[in-house]
């Protein structure tokens, strides 16, 4: 898919919102059913923007990340999101922007994956955490793969609270085969599959 489909660019992220950030904290849940609708590319550019998207001129994002390395990755795994194709998609940051690397809807094979947790395929779209561990412990050493961690941490938060100002809903699933995972995502060697967060409407 790679090549053969042009770059997707999001619109633009929303700043300010009609709920509180105390409020959002206070209903912020794990929820594992979803109602059978579609996501907007708004909600996808939102969602990704809320985990990794720039806010700086230096090039500082929405998480924090030691020394400022930014060692993790993002991938949509779409399979009901409006303008979109069913397909993994690679968000790049700076533009603001999904890249298509992977055709057809992959949620069940996903889910095969992920030890057949049947939200995953219920989701109308699946945001995939990963790493190149090497950006951080290039400067940090053996201590560099804990602040990682850290960071995947700060960003899922995010993710919580941005699917709760939409009225979405989302989960954190950890359990997965890791080789599988990346076989199927056609990640590459250095990238390094950390979580997955499977997002749909509510209920």
């Amino acid at each position: 898919m790679a090549g053969s489909l042009e770059d997707i660019p999001l619109p633009e992220p929303v700043t300010s919102g009609e709920t509180s950030l105390e409020q959002l904290l206070q209903q912020r849940r794990s929820v594992r059913e979803y109602r059978a609708a579609a996501l907007s590319l708004a909600d996808i550019g939102q969602l990704l923007w809320s985990v990794q998207g720039i806010t700086h001129p230096q090039g500082f994002r929405t998480a924090p990340s030691a020394g400022a390395l930014y060692p993790l990755e993002l991938y949509i795994v779409a399979g009901e999101v409006q303008g979109l194709e069913p397909g993994v998609y690679h968000y790049r940051p700076g533009n603001h922007q999904l890249i298509p690397t992977v055709s057809g809807d992959l949620r069940r094979r996903l889910a095969g994956c992920a030890l057949d947790q049947a939200w995953i395929h219920d989701a109308a779209a699946v945001v995939v955490f990963a790493a190149v561990y090497q950006r951080t412990m290039r400067k940090y050493g053996e201590r560099g793969e804990r602040y990682v961690h850290m960071e995947v941490g700060h960003a899922t938060q995010n993710l919580f609270l941005q699917a709760e100002a939409l009225g979405l809903d989302t989960v954190v699933v950890g359990a997965f085969h890791d080789e599988a995972l990346a076989n199927l995502l056609q990640l590459s060697a250095d990238v390094q599959p950390l979580l997955l967060m499977p997002v749909g409407g509510r209920r």
